[in-house]
């Protein structure tokens, strides 16, 4: 009897958020004190299959995306997985390129349609018992060029260069897999959030070195002289042999990011991240130029919403370190495109990760591009974090200050029921007592 086609009988959306502020995790300049949440999407089938997906956001703005998921799932509800995989891009084509939706471009509309594409990606891989990142490294390079909107990509990567490129990986694509089977990309973690002590760091950085870590970052932008020594801190308390790496969060201006960045030069420093606004293109061209004869490069892309933008900050060699997100974009088809667009330029792609149940999305990233894609583990590190691991129950891993290859099929996002009731924003458990003006967008942060 032929096997029947998996479909799409329903879709719930959580609204689920963690008061992180109350220890100041997360902190930068920008986000003062955030709490780490998600848009968790379950799409329920008519099979035992579940499919996946989280769009990260930082407490107030999730019941936005939240609407926006709910919206769009409209159009799926009652198709089936066998629409989906026989042709990725036209369901990509049908959200992003919606006659009315369409207009409202970049941010929540396209974060909402990745995570409808992102959950189709996982309900994929579960049928066919892979992870996310074998579904990948297994498919045809013609396919995953298929996968991809083309229309404002060819002046810098064509699909024949594209096909070209994989092709000519696959010859080592098995031994390359055989090579991550044990352990996977090489990891890096933030121990420098701005609201922490010197002390709450130092912790956080013996904690990680115990476990292999030799990559770290910091995070800077409110105070030069501060900055500075904060730095100097964490040089010191690394060594002169580890990578440290510091992030600003778009803080800066152009011509303030110069000022604060001159006095860096010091430090051995692998990258300056984010210094200005995630789609000043120009302004990282400028930056480029001044500093090309340092050590560092710029390093950008967890907020860039497109292809688009990562193809002008690529092309133009504004930055040395791509740095996708596995949420902000338009799912797994605009991700393959700009970690494509990296491999022809050479530039590694060091995905952003933390958040809730970040890591277990770009873990399966830097796996695809590190067998299939650049073909190589030299240059790119995966961010980490060191907590909310725990959520789901495949949590990720990590040993040698490598993630551990991910066994779990699809993105492994399967929450833990209790945490889901606890959390659910507004009526879960640890949400109930909170101070109105500690929660949504009543919290304000002076």
């Amino acid at each position: 009897m032929p096997v029947q086609p998996i479909k799409i009988t329903s879709a719930e959306v959580i609204d689920l958020r963690v008061p992180t502020s109350d220890q100041m995790l997360g902190s930068d300049p920008f986000h003062k004190e955030p709490d780490y949440s998600s848009a968790v999407l379950h799409l329920e089938t008519d099979s035992e299959l579940r499919g996946v997906s989280v769009v990260f956001t930082l407490g107030a703005g999730t019941d936005w995306i939240c609407h926006g998921i709910e919206d769009l799932c409209q159009l799926i509800v009652g198709s089936s997985l066998d629409e989906f995989t026989s042709s990725p891009i036209t369901l990509y084509r049908r959200l992003v390129d919606h006659h009315q939706l369409r207009w409202l471009h970049d941010g929540v509309f396209r974060m909402a349609a990745g995570a409808v594409i992102n959950a189709m990606w996982d309900l994929w891989a579960k049928s066919l018992n892979k992870p996310l990142w074998k579904l990948l490294v297994d498919l045809d390079p013609e396919f995953v060029v298929d996968c991809i909107d083309w229309r404002n990509l060819q002046d810098a990567l064509t699909r024949e260069e594209a096909i070209e490129l994989l092709s000519d990986r696959r010859s080592n694509v098995s031994f390359r897999e055989n090579q991550m089977q044990d352990l996977g990309p090489k990891a890096y973690c933030t121990a420098g959030w701005l609201g922490l002590s010197d002390d709450q760091i130092l912790a956080t950085i013996r904690k990680l070195q115990d476990q292999g870590f030799d990559s770290f970052k910091l995070k800077v932008g409110r105070d030069l002289n501060q900055d500075v020594q904060r730095i100097k801190f964490m040089r010191d308390a690394i060594g002169s042999e580890c990578n440290l790496m510091v992030d600003a969060n778009q803080y800066w201006g152009v011509p303030e990011a110069k000022h604060h960045v001159e006095h860096y030069r010091s430090f051995g420093l692998k990258w300056v991240e984010e210094p200005i606004a995630r789609d000043d293109v120009l302004g990282y061209v400028e930056l480029s130029e001044a500093f090309d004869d340092a050590d560092f490069g710029f390093a950008c892309g967890e907020h860039a919403a497109s292809p688009v933008i990562f193809k002008q900050l690529i092309k133009s060699n504004a930055i040395k370190f791509c740095q996708i997100d596995a949420v902000r974009v338009a799912g797994v088809n605009d991700v393959m495109a700009i970690i494509l667009l990296a491999a022809k330029y050479e530039v590694p792609v060091c995905p952003h990760g933390g958040g809730i149940a970040l890591c277990n999305m770009i873990q399966h990233y830097g796996m695809w591009d590190q067998i299939a894609v650049a073909g190589h583990s030299d240059s790119q590190l995966v961010e980490y974090i060191d907590f909310l691991q725990e959520t789901v129950d495949h949590p990720v891993e990590v040993r040698e200050g490598r993630y551990v290859t991910p066994k779990a099929h699809g993105w492994g996002l399967e929450f833990k029921q209790d945490f889901l009731r606890d959390h659910a924003y507004p009526d879960g458990r640890i949400w109930k007592s909170r101070p109105v003006n500690r929660k949504g967008a009543r919290f304000e942060s002076l």
